[in-house]
């Protein structure tokens, strides 16, 4: 396992601001945040000029792209370009969200193994979050969904079922599927706490995650919007340091 940072906990920033501000805080491997309805980098602008955003990727930093987190639905024109695109500067997973509560189940199944037949092809590897308001929100029907797609994970992000509707209830179940992690602290009432405030139990979750050998990354993920300005590089170094302390 190893640590790496999402570009979303600078989502306020431009995508050349939050490299470089992970790179001054000693990261060197990040995740890739793309949401339609953000400025930071939109799907759009990469299915555009794919050649164009790889260059200048890195002109930007010499940071390691390990994953791409897809904040919106996409087609399945758009997602081929994308796992190209992926397979070109070596990522070897995406993030995709699952639809929201109240989508049928047959037709999400029917989206996901769509978009894992085109994923296959370039040999990416493709995991959907587990997020409160999404299908995901019940880990028993998340574990339904990857069963019923075949290659399918997930991107486990604990914080949604010790905070979410599932909280105190366990979520052990889901850890075989697990291909990815977003991290943060979190107790039953808040999403996201100072880093040592929270009941986020980081020991736990890596044991759990060494008896599936799971190898991948530890995505911290902080949410701006719920962090106050002056302490959002403090609460990235810290939660950089605790992870490393733990692996």
């Amino acid at each position: 396992m190893f640590v790496a940072a999402s570009t979303r906990s600078f989502s306020d920033k431009s995508l050349a601001e939050a490299l470089f501000l992970l790179d001054d805080l000693e990261y060197d491997k990040v995740e890739l945040w793309i949401d339609e309805n953000h400025t930071q980098l939109k799907l759009s602008e990469i299915v555009r000029d794919p050649d164009r955003f790889c260059s200048r990727y890195r002109e930007f930093t010499r940071l390691t792209p390990v994953a791409m987190c897809l904040e919106n639905e996409v087609s399945a024109a758009d997602f081929t370009i994308l796992t190209r695109v992926a397979k070109q500067m070596r990522v070897a997973q995406i993030t995709l969200p699952s639809s929201q509560l109240g989508t049928p189940f047959n037709s999400e199944i029917d989206r996901l193994r769509e978009l894992m037949k085109i994923a296959s092809q370039d040999g990416i590897l493709v995991s959907i979050k587990t997020k409160t308001g999404h299908l995901t929100e019940d880990p028993d029907t998340a574990i339904e969904l990857c069963q019923a797609v075949p290659g399918l994970g997930l991107t486990l992000d604990p914080s949604y079922y010790l905070c979410g509707p599932h909280r105190g209830g366990n979520f052990d179940q889901v850890y075989p599927f697990v291909q990815h992690l977003h991290l943060r602290d979190t107790t039953p009432d808040q999403l996201q706490v100072p880093v040592g405030l929270g009941q986020m139990d980081y020991n736990r979750l890596l044991t759990q995650l060494e008896r599936v050998k799971y190898n991948r990354a530890l995505s911290v993920e902080i949410l701006p919007e719920l962090t106050e300005p002056d302490a959002r590089l403090i609460e990235l170094r810290k939660m950089r340091l605790l992870l490393e302390s733990l692996l």
